[in-house]
């Protein structure tokens, strides 16, 4: 079963660590990573920059409008995810809490929407088939 798990960052904590200290906490990151991937648990994920270059946009009477910074405005800002694969939620549990990523921020874990992954992957696949035809 596939879950998403959000990992959320304490800039200012995060920022407090040494570069030494940062980069560390990275390498046992990554370290962590391939004891997933190991595993066969790890399925991806992606960084984030900073939230101070999000970009939030919204419906206002009817237009779009684009406003700077984070859709959330709290102290923990979405840094990246981790597409994880497990055997249920209590096993994706058990694996994120020994994340060390959880010492700067908490980690939100969702099962992945598999129908709609689904429609997704089919909508991806008529594409690629589309546009080869094209070409």
């Amino acid at each position: 079963m596939k879950f998403i798990c959000l990992g959320y960052l304490d800039q200012a904590k995060y920022e407090a660590l040494s570069e030494a200290e940062g980069k560390a906490m990275m390498e046992e990151c990554f370290a962590y990573d391939d004891e997933l991937r190991r595993g066969g648990h790890f399925l991806g994920g992606e960084a984030l920059q900073n939230a101070s270059k999000a970009v939030t946009l919204w419906v206002r009477n009817g237009k779009v409008a684009a406003t700077d910074g984070p859709y959330a405005e709290t102290k923990e800002q979405l840094g990246g995810i981790l597409i994880l694969e497990a055997r249920n939620l209590d096993h994706a549990i058990e694996l994120m809490s020994k994340h060390p990523g959880v010492r700067v921020g908490p980690f939100e874990i969702r099962p992945a929407d598999e129908q709609v992954n689904a429609l997704v992957a089919a909508r991806d696949a008529a594409f690629a088939e589309k546009n080869s035809a094209i070409k």
